[in-house]
């Protein structure tokens, strides 16, 4: 009697073939981010900013380094000190960047990658400005074509793309402990540390009414 109930708990804590499918998320060991630190210097001749950032950033384990170096260079696009980094992959509710005034509003609402419609929609009925920063190339392209038209109204929406080549630069810049220096002139971005640097020329996909 003892290895039969020993065996029905083995089953309910792994399921029948060894996964864990049937058991409850809270159940499940969570999955750590890995924990990045950056030192990023901006200088924005184009707003008039120049200032240095200490930022932590949490990678979740299905985030690219990538698209991590891709939200570095969305917060060094509007580098401000109440800009903060988001909750990441884990929380889709929440924006990749925020920006927010002293009673909470949003001003600012950075997404990055391909977004769905409703939630760019959705983004643009909270915050004063919303802006995605997409990659990818093809994906980029083919997620731009699908949700255009039905963004068509969103006037505090900006999209800009990161080219391909730009983006996969970007991701061997990568470290656990970076020391990024960023020039931005005339909406060209040169960046780079130690390891290297490389220009980033964002293409505008649409532009805020």
């Amino acid at each position: 009697m003892a290895r039969r109930l020993r065996r029905r708990r083995a089953v309910a804590a792994t399921g029948p073939h060894g996964s864990l499918a049937r058991v409850p998320v809270q159940c499940r060991m969570a999955l750590k981010a890995t924990i990045h630190k950056a030192e990023l210097s901006v200088a924005d001749m184009d707003r008039g900013y120049y200032a240095d950032h200490s930022l932590t950033i949490a990678r979740h384990p299905s985030e690219t380094e990538e698209r991590m170096m891709i939200r570095i260079l969305a917060f060094a696009l509007r580098a401000d000190p109440a800009l903060a980094f988001g909750r990441g992959l884990s929380t889709e509710d929440e924006p990749d960047l925020v920006r927010t005034d002293l009673t909470g509003a949003i001003d600012t609402w950075i997404d990055v990658g391909w977004p769905d419609e409703r939630r760019v929609r959705r983004a643009c009925s909270r915050a004063r400005e919303v802006l995605v920063v997409t990659y990818g190339g093809a994906k980029a392209d083919a997620w731009w074509r699908q949700v255009r038209s039905s963004l068509d109204r969103c006037d505090r929406l900006e999209v800009l793309e990161v080219p391909a080549d730009a983006a996969s630069a970007l991701a061997a810049l990568a470290r656990r402990a970076m020391r990024l220096h960023c020039s931005i002139q005339d909406g060209q971005v040169l960046i780079g540390s130690d390891d290297g640097q490389l220009t980033v020329e964002p293409v505008s996909l649409r532009a805020r009414a």
